[in-house]
């Protein structure tokens, strides 16, 4: 996954479009760059997935720009000129005076997408032996409550949730109760 890099040629109208990113939640690392060489020394090093410019910089335009970076890098190019049409499939537009929730969702919509599952911090897998005290406790409110396996299990969940405790935690609790 990549990073967000906002090209400005004011490093405070930069700093306050990346903070703007981060309070609206985008994930990825934002860096700010003042040039465009700066831009494609970052855009390099750093794996950008999309840069966020203005039309131009001290040293060139957005098009020069675009031009010199990756096919796979989208640029979201602010601007006030509603008559400037995207010159490539990887460049979009978006109109100032914009509201913050438009430029998070339009450099969310640009990011690559990473499905939710694959987003989501991974969970250490369970030893077997906690595997086999939380399939006891299964077995046990099978027996007893006349569950099937998905709904003795939905139950530890669910009462582990609303304990603020451990599916494991849990699971020893009812074969405590047990014996």
């Amino acid at each position: 996954m990549g990073c967000v890099l906002i090209a400005m040629p004011k490093h405070d109208d930069a700093s306050r479009l990346a903070e703007l990113l981060k309070n609206g939640g985008i994930p990825e690392e934002i860096f700010t760059c003042n040039t465009g060489a700066e831009v494609l020394r970052k855009a390099e090093d750093l794996d950008a997935s999309v840069v966020v410019c203005t039309r131009h910089f001290s040293d060139m335009g957005y098009e020069e720009l675009s031009s010199y970076l990756p096919g796979t890098v989208n640029i979201l190019l602010l601007t006030k000129d509603s008559t400037l049409l995207p010159f490539s499939s990887n460049v979009m537009r978006l109109l100032m005076p914009f509201k913050s929730a438009d430029l998070v969702n339009t450099v969310q919509m640009l990011l690559p997408y990473q499905p939710y599952y694959e987003r989501k911090k991974k969970k250490p897998d369970r030893s077997s032996e906690d595997q086999q005290v939380i399939s006891k406790a299964k077995r046990i409110l099978m027996e007893r409550n006349e569950m099937t396996e998905p709904e003795a299990y939905r139950y530890l969940q669910k009462t582990s949730m609303d304990a603020g405790r451990s599916l494991l935690e849990t699971a020893q609790m009812v074969l405590m109760f047990d014996g």
